[in-house]
């Protein structure tokens, strides 16, 4: 089979022939169709991932396919399902190994793109807002990021809980992605001057900061909060995570409320499967539309690495096989 190898950290991956792999007594084997690119792809070959995966090893930690071969002890899988899988590697091949239990069933109607970019986006977007925030009808979500692959799903699931989004991202054409997902309200991160502090206030203040961004945006949204008010940190896009001054934090009751979706699948696995369910049926009911601005085939999946690397893309980068 194909599969682009990393053998060393910041070394590009390349294409190789290697071995089509055996599946262990817990695992599924996917004859890959999809596999959804994400910036945590990129933290993790540079080795500065919260999950360090030592080379060699085969990038791609979502994708889609149909069960080639089902491991001894695995039940409720059997060979031709269409599955979504999140593995933490392994999609950027013909075939991948992912464990059972990182497995779920796709809807009958859901083409595998939209299966590549869904589980880690809309995963991390409605266990942040539901779960974590708890985000309530009438409330003030501002997303930083807003047309990044986390970032725009937050947008599109802020708006369908009944919040009031404000998306910040940088340039007309990104805010126009935004507003499309249900943004009420776009700034243009990009504008010069941009005081977001300001403009925050002056629209209202916010009751929940979606970031998954960083500095230097993440500190002057915080300090538009209201009072409760909650600040989910979801990554650092902009490379410097925030340092709050822990005054403000006392003083004005503030939150600040970190969500690592992957963790859920070993502590809280039900919390995770409960959450997809709701997506799922989301998606068959028309609610959700993955926004794909790019497929590739999977010899130019290095293309859509430094695409994402630059962030020349709207919603989700998927690499066909």
């Amino acid at each position: 089979m194909r599969a682009f190898r990393l053998t060393a950290y910041d070394a590009p991956p390349s294409m190789v022939q290697m071995d089509v792999p055996a599946p262990k007594p817990d695992e599924l084997r996917l004859q890959v169709a999809a596999c959804g690119l994400n910036f945590a792809d990129l933290l993790m070959m540079r080795g500065t991932y919260q999950e360090r995966v030592q080379p060699p090893y085969t990038p791609g930690m979502e994708f889609a396919g149909t069960v080639d071969a089902v491991g001894a002890s695995v039940t409720g899988f059997r060979k031709g399902d269409r599955v979504a899988a999140f593995a933490g590697q392994g999609g950027l091949a013909e075939y991948a190994l992912c464990k059972a239990e990182s497995c779920v069933k796709m809807p009958d109607a859901m083409p595998f793109t939209d299966a590549a970019a869904f589980l880690v986006a809309y995963g991390t977007s409605h266990l942040a807002l539901a779960h974590r925030a708890h985000l309530r009808p009438g409330e003030t979500l501002v997303v930083l990021g807003a047309a990044g692959g986390v970032g725009l799903t937050a947008v599109e699931i802020g708006a369908r809980m009944g919040a009031r989004v404000i998306a910040v991202a940088r340039g007309a054409n990104k805010l126009a992605v935004a507003q499309q997902a249900g943004a009420e309200i776009c700034l243009d991160s990009g504008a010069d001057p941009f005081d977001l502090r300001a403009e925050l206030k002056a629209l209202g203040g916010a009751h929940v900061i979606y970031d998954a961004i960083g500095e230097p945006l993440a500190t002057p949204a915080m300090r538009a909060l209201h009072p409760e008010g909650r600040f989910l940190t979801i990554g650092f896009a902009g490379g410097k995570p925030p340092a709050f001054p822990a005054n403000i934090l006392l003083v004005k009751n503030l939150s600040v409320i970190g969500l690592y979706w992957g963790g859920y699948l070993r502590f809280a696995p039900q919390i995770m499967a409960e959450s997809i369910s709701t997506l799922f049926d989301w998606y068959e009911n028309g609610h959700l539309r993955p926004h794909i601005s790019t497929v590739l085939p999977l010899e130019d999946a290095l293309d859509g690495l430094q695409m994402l690397r630059e962030r020349r893309s709207t919603g989700k980068i998927v690499i066909t096989i």
